[in-house]
């Protein structure tokens, strides 16, 4: 194998460009309130729900793409799939409303 081929192999690998890293994107529920109400993320992002109240709460999107349960004071997470705008609310306290808007 010629001399030049390991150090060109390595700098390809060594000197290749990193992926882009999903972000966390926090929303808490405390108060009644989801904060933020509006939120943007890309697909592959993961989405780190905070309850800081004292009784449990659901982020229930209206197309069906999670239902997810929060006990209180608990943080749950899980990671968007798809892209797309996502009505959501609390069925336990249906005033507790926000949007998700998902990029590709």
């Amino acid at each position: 194998m010629p001399r030049w081929v390991l150090p060109i192999a390595a700098a390809l690998v060594l000197g290749a460009p990193a992926s882009a890293h999903a972000a966390t994107i926090q929303i808490s529920m405390e108060n009644l309130l989801i904060s933020p109400a509006e939120a943007t993320a890309k697909v592959g992002d993961t989405v780190e729900l905070i309850n800081r109240d004292i009784f449990a709460h659901t982020a229930t999107a209206r197309n069906g793409d999670f239902d997810v349960a929060m006990p209180p004071k608990k943080t749950v997470t899980f990671v968007l799939k798809k892209a797309g705008t996502i009505d959501y609310y609390c069925r336990f306290h249906p005033n507790m409303k926000a949007t998700l808007t998902v990029a590709p």
